[in-house]
């Protein structure tokens, strides 16, 4: 009986296998390799760095262009040594005329500049945000949070939200993608699965998560330089982070019109880069720590880069650096009915230029993994 289920479960991972990759085995035996020529627009930053690593292993991508203000006519090994040998583009200021050079467009730039681009896009473009310009569904809620004015509010309904592991059916229909922000990402992705399911109380969730400094750019060492960032933890956007805001709308996606209270607060803490998101959460109808297991495993059964570890499992931040993946562990406390849920990313790659790969994977029917493992 045991190996007849070994056998099933080969047979079940064999067409899991075929169905995820049924486009590139098309494409491979057709001798046709899909190639996409890509612009990085905001490459010298630290997710724009890990950006250009990914895609310099991406087997189906040439780097057409690498765009940036401050560093022009610069190479992109300046900011990276470990890129020295590559063949790539030097920095170049971004000119609208290169979008019909190129496929795909990837933006990590300050909040606002996508939007200019999206203006420009042609019919075969695709444009995959890393920052905020087409995260929240409107422009109002854009300008509470960000005290700014959209600027291609035309364009807000032609893009999607995508966290890939919930949006890979939908994002295909789009051609504006807008990846999540990093702490959004690190709290979605263990939450939307017990929401949808309706077995935790909404009326107090309370988030506590630690990103390393990266997360804030590299503009942190000037702002924090007499703060000693090296050596100490800060809380900061108590209650009103803009991440907030991406939170609330993926929630209200699912509970429509119930009412629900999530307190998150962010913290920086002296180390690079990673996240670790400490969930607390109480459940409805003595649901218990299998339960709550149960259901996000389910939720994530073929979905490559999320792990569901053990229960009890004391994850950290060094457990996913440099990689695309989500760990995730439920933990038990004193109290009968509530749980801490641990998620952690590295704040760079899933929370950032990763995530955004495995969306551009998705949307032109590439295997997630190309590129990121």
């Amino acid at each position: 009986m045991k190996e007849k289920n070994t056998a099933i479960e080969k047979l079940e991972e064999a067409f899991s296998f075929l169905k995820d990759n049924f486009f590139f085995l098309i494409n491979c035996y057709n001798k046709k390799m899909l190639k996409l020529d890509v612009l990085i627009s905001g490459s010298t930053g630290y997710i724009g760095i890990e950006l250009v690593k990914i895609l310099c292993k991406h087997k189906n991508v040439t780097i057409k262009y690498l765009c940036g203000n401050s560093s022009v006519g610069k190479k992109i090994s300046y900011f990276d040594k470990s890129l020295s040998k590559k063949k790539l583009p030097k920095i170049t200021k971004f000119q609208n005329n290169f979008l019909k050079d190129v496929d795909v467009i990837f933006t990590a730039l300050p909040n606002g500049e996508a939007q200019k681009i999206s203006k420009y896009l042609s019919n075969k473009n695709i444009l995959i945000d890393i920052a905020a310009d087409f995260r929240l569904n409107s422009a109002k809620n854009y300008l509470k949070w960000y005290k700014k004015k959209h600027l291609a509010k035309m364009n807000i309904n032609k893009s999607i939200y995508s966290l890939p592991e919930f949006s890979e059916n939908e994002l295909k229909k789009y051609n504006i993608i807008s990846c999540p922000g990093c702490y959004p990402t690190s709290i979605l992705l263990p939450l939307v699965p017990l929401i949808k399911k309706k077995i935790i109380n909404l009326n107090n969730i309370i988030i506590d998560s630690k990103s390393g400094y990266s997360g804030a750019g590299r503009s942190i060492h000037k702002k924090y330089k007499n703060l000693n960032l090296y050596e100490s933890i800060k809380a900061y956007g108590i209650g009103f982070h803009r991440h907030n805001s991406e939170i609330e709308q993926e929630i209200k996606k699912i509970i429509k019109n119930k009412t629900f209270n999530i307190t998150f607060t962010p913290h920086l803490t002296p180390m690079f880069r990673g996240i670790l998101s400490t969930i607390y959460i109480e459940t409805k109808n003595n649901y218990n720590l299998n339960d709550i297991i149960k259901v996000i495993k389910k939720n994530f059964t073929n979905k490559k880069f999320v792990r569901i570890k053990k229960a009890n499992s004391l994850i950290s931040t060094n457990d996913v650096i440099n990689t695309n993946y989500c760990n995730i562990s439920v933990c038990n406390t004193k109290y009968k009915n509530k749980f801490v849920i641990l998620s952690a990313i590295d704040n760079l790659i899933k929370g950032g230029s990763g995530q955004a790969v495995q969306n551009m994977n998705i949307k032109f029917n590439l295997p997630q993994s190309t590129g990121l493992l």
